[in-house]
């Protein structure tokens, strides 16, 4: 439904047949603010309840991400995920699912090349799905140029601290108990946090055409709200550092030696038997540190510390002042329990286990050697990437419809069909093919001798070469074109080698005649020529 908000749409009106009415609303998962419309005075937005939940959610996440384990998996993420060609590219637009024009075809390749200059596609790829990845959401204002049918203009990120996404429910009549929903309005609400008066606030209403917002597409069903991906590993990274700080404590409190003064304070009352304990413990207390930055030696006698010695009365008829040692704390190189938390840490964020051990070697040779691990890992990645495209489906849809390439009707019915290709690693995507196609011909050879009797030709090109119709008849055509290139190529050699044989033959008979004269001059040396002239022999060789 069109309404008067800031920015720009593309929606039209309903018309009263095109509206549907029903007792429960749709299933929407995007994370927006259901709120309730109806009588003169308006709704109010609570922005100081789902607002600030879904702020906190994405402060933690941010904090998070500053662990270092946290931004070791984070970086390897985000490196598999955008990644360079040979050819320098990180994306690229695929519309061969895609039925329209050549014509329209190509300005949307244009088109898209033009978003990804708006974006700086190239030098800040990794930065985008970074902050996407971490809040677990991204909002970005389209600004339109003075004449929209030239597209966008500019791109401006938003904080998803200070915009929320709004849905507006309109009920009608009751069946019953149970009101009609005639009618859902959206809408985007953005607020200065910093001059927000959580009991009365009004922000910027914000057309939904104008927001370009793309979220993990995790949604908590208890909560009602989007969570990112960082969500999961909250508990394991608490008691992570849990166990960390534990075991540092641990190990400072454990690890020295401490002696033990048994000091023999004889028939003393209780007081002076205090006191001469107190004398005696300044008297041997050793609290000089060497200070790295001046070189000098400080005196902390006066501060406690928790690594302290043992100091213990004895009455006479004891053994006497004695000092002995207590041993420090065993097996303090055990770290087991922290490498399970680490590792329950990575298995939160669908990582291989495998990645955090240092001794652990890269292994580039055949695929049936990647471990099943490696093989979810890549699933996951192409799935992130699958829901990080639809920011740029949504760029793109602004821009052809803007620029009139195509009408909204139209983009609903082929957006489904646009594909966006990312670039992978390419040494292992092409060993990867290479070992696949190289097993499917060599199983094809084998197959060969049973083709025309218990298998066609065309049977072996779907099952064992996965080749689809499309694919064979594609092949089928450049194999006749082949085929007739190289009969031409054949044609025309033979007749260049016939030219080049009439041309020698011809040759052969001009030089022929002079080699026949001066062979019949080699006669005359020995037998007399009759002259035409005169009738009379004479000696060819008297003319030498």
């Amino acid at each position: 439904m069109a309404f008067d908000l800031f920015g720009f749409t593309f929606g039209k009106k309903e018309k009263p047949q095109d509206k549907v009415e029903s007792f429960v609303p749709k299933n929407f998962d995007d994370g927006a603010t259901v709120v309730e419309a109806g009588g003169f005075q308006g709704f109010y937005i609570d922005l100081d309840g789902t607002l600030k939940v879904d702020s906190d959610l994405v402060r933690k996440y941010r904090e998070m991400s500053l662990h270092a384990e946290l931004d070791q998996a984070i970086d390897d993420i985000v490196n598999e995920a955008i990644t360079e060609d040979a050819k320098g590219y990180i994306v690229e637009l695929e519309l061969n699912k895609v039925n329209v024009p050549e014509e329209i075809k190509q300005i949307m390749y244009e088109e898209f090349e033009k978003i990804l200059q708006l974006l700086n596609f190239n030098n800040k790829a990794q930065e985008l799905f970074r902050k996407w990845y971490i809040d677990g959401r991204m909002y970005f204002h389209h600004i339109l140029h003075e004449d929209p049918t030239e597209g966008i203009k500019e791109i401006r990120p938003i904080d998803p601290l200070l915009i929320k996404k709004i849905r507006e429910v309109k009920r009608g009549a009751k069946i019953g108990n149970i009101p009609i929903i005639q009618d859902v309005d959206e809408y985007y609400v953005f607020s200065n946090y910093e001059k927000l008066n959580p009991h009365d606030s009004k922000g910027l209403k914000i057309s939904p055409d104008s927001i370009n917002y793309v979220n993990s597409g995790l949604y908590d069903y208890s909560s009602k709200r989007i969570i990112g991906f960082l969500h999961k590993a909250i508990k394991p990274l608490n008691q992570l550092r849990m166990v960390e700080d534990a075991t540092v404590i641990y190990r400072w409190s454990r690890a020295p030696e401490r002696r033990v003064f048994y000091i023999d304070v004889g028939s003393l009352p209780k007081n002076k038997a205090e006191q001469y304990m107190r004398d005696q413990m300044n008297r041997f207390r050793n609290k000089l540190v060497y200070d790295a930055n001046t070189g000098e030696l400080r005196d902390d006698r006066k501060h406690m510390s928790m690594l302290e010695d043992y100091w213990l009365p004895r009455r006479e008829g004891g053994r006497g002042t004695e000092i002995s040692t207590l041993p420090g704390g065993q097996n303090l190189g055990e770290m087991a329990d922290v490498l399970y938390f680490q590792k329950k840490l990575l298995k939160a964020l669908n990582i291989p286990e495998s990645r955090i051990e240092a001794n652990t070697g890269f292994n580039m040779g055949r695929a049936s050697e990647i471990s099943r691990d490696e093989l979810k890992f890549a699933k996951f990645i192409n799935r992130l990437r699958s829901k990080f495209s639809e920011l740029l489906l949504n760029f793109l849809r602004v821009q052809l419809l803007s620029r009139q390439v195509m009408s909204d009707d139209d983009w609903k019915q082929i957006f489904q069909k646009i594909q966006f290709k990312y670039a992978t690693d390419s040494y292992f995507a092409e060993s990867k093919q290479a070992e696949i196609l190289r097993d499917r011909i060599a199983i094809l050879r084998d197959a060969a001798d049973y083709s025309g009797k218990f298998y066609s030709d065309k049977w072996l090109r779907k099952n064992l070469l996965r080749q689809t119709d499309l694919e064979i008849q594609q092949i089928d055509v450049e194999i006749q074109e082949e085929q007739q290139q190289q009969l031409e190529k054949q044609q025309q050699a033979a007749q260049e080698a016939a030219q080049a044989a009439a041309m020698s033959g011809g040759g052969a008979d001009q030089q022929a005649a002079p080699e026949g004269q001066a062979g019949g001059e080699g006669i005359n040396n020995q037998a007399p020529q009759v002259d035409p002239t005169g009738g009379k022999t004479f000696d060819a060789s008297s003319l030498l």
